[in-house]
């Protein structure tokens, strides 16, 4: 039997491990295995790595995690006509049944029988991944992989940002990790009046203004809200949170003008108290949620964006490491370093 190595969450516990030996997946009638050739670290995979309560609710043991990637295919299903051997593609992280109400209204991306990639199911920090065909995006032939591994958390972004509406808009960036820093681009790119980024980190907020932010405010050292409000004469028209934080988000509602719109993609941990009479009604804003990514609407929108040259897709990627020297693109995330970390198998 052929192997590989991957990175496996061995037990239900703080860390994972590099196994190697491990079996080469098996494919299905619908599957199609990919080998490989880039994948990022995602905030759930820090959850998965500490073992938090998210992470104890989802993911079983042992396990190859990961759900960011990209590679080429090697071998496909009996009834795969989507894709073919020796494609290039990135991996969409949802899993739809395409049985459910909400699969058979073209809303896959909220499936009641979702499954992701990497959670409930084996993932992509490995050599090789098999996946539902569904779920392989295509790439042109000389699309970079390093590019393809950003693709579906660049989607979280820009569907937060679709949702927005921002066009012409003054439009706050709340959380300036990873997905934050390209909603700052995907904004400015999508003719944004004014990007104003928030985070507390000075690193994070450097690479925002290389994103296109036109003014970048730490939290920590100034009442941001109030800020807003004075650069923008009255509030912002739109607020995005990408942090899930608690205090942050209910400070957006400080920051917006009546008649403004929140969009809330960041998972916070704990439910959240708002004032709703002041916070929402009497202002008639709108608050949207937004997850995940339109399959493949958002895909395609994600591209168009890279290609327009509008989006500068390098500061983004601010690390890459082998897969073997996992715990070291952990560290260093930890660390608050900005961007998104690569690991290459």
């Amino acid at each position: 039997m052929e192997t590989m190595y991957g990175l496996v969450k061995a037990a239900p516990a703080p860390g994972a491990e590099i196994q190697e030996n491990l079996p080469i997946p098996s494919v299905g009638p619908r599957d199609v295995l990919v080998r490989v050739r880039a994948t990022a670290i995602c905030g759930t995979d820090s959850h998965i790595m500490a073992w938090t309560p998210y992470a104890q609710q989802r993911v079983p043991t042992p396990m190859v995690f990961g759900h960011e990637f990209s590679g080429d295919v090697v071998q496909v299903g009996s009834e795969v006509t989507e894709v073919k051997v020796g494609d290039r593609v990135a991996g969409e992280t949802h899993i739809p049944c395409n049985h459910c109400r909400m699969c058979l209204s073209n809303k896959r991306h909220i499936c009641e029988n979702m499954k992701i990639i990497g959670v409930h199911v084996p993932g992509a920090f490995a050599e090789y991944i098999s996946f539902p065909a569904d779920d392989a995006f295509k790439l042109a032939p000389d699309f970079p992989y390093e590019t393809g591994a950003i693709l579906e958390p660049m989607g979280v972004a820009v569907h937060g940002v679709d949702c927005g509406d921002v066009a012409g808009k003054t439009v706050v960036v709340n959380g300036c990790g990873p997905i934050g820093l390209m909603a700052v681009g995907a904004a400015k790119a999508w003719g944004a009046k004014q990007v104003i980024a928030l985070d507390v980190i000075d690193d994070k907020l450097r690479v925002a203004t290389e994103m296109g932010a036109d003014v970048v405010l730490n939290s920590c050292t100034l009442d941001a809200a109030a800020e807003v409000v004075r650069l923008t004469d009255g509030g912002a028209d739109v607020a995005l949170d990408y942090t899930g934080v608690i205090p942050a988000i209910k400070s957006l509602f400080r920051m917006i003008t009546n008649g403004g719109r929140i969009v809330l993609v960041g998972l916070p941990n704990d439910p959240i108290e708002l004032d709703l009479t002041s916070d929402i009604i009497y202002k008639e804003a709108t608050v949207v949620g937004s997850t995940g990514r339109l399959m493949y609407k958002t895909w395609e929108q994600c591209i168009e964006l890279i290609q327009s040259g509008k989006f500068p897709v390098e500061p983004v990627i601010s690390g890459k490491y082998p897969l073997r020297d996992f715990e070291k693109a952990f560290v260093d995330i930890k660390a608050g370093k900005p961007g998104k970390m690569l690991l290459i198998p």
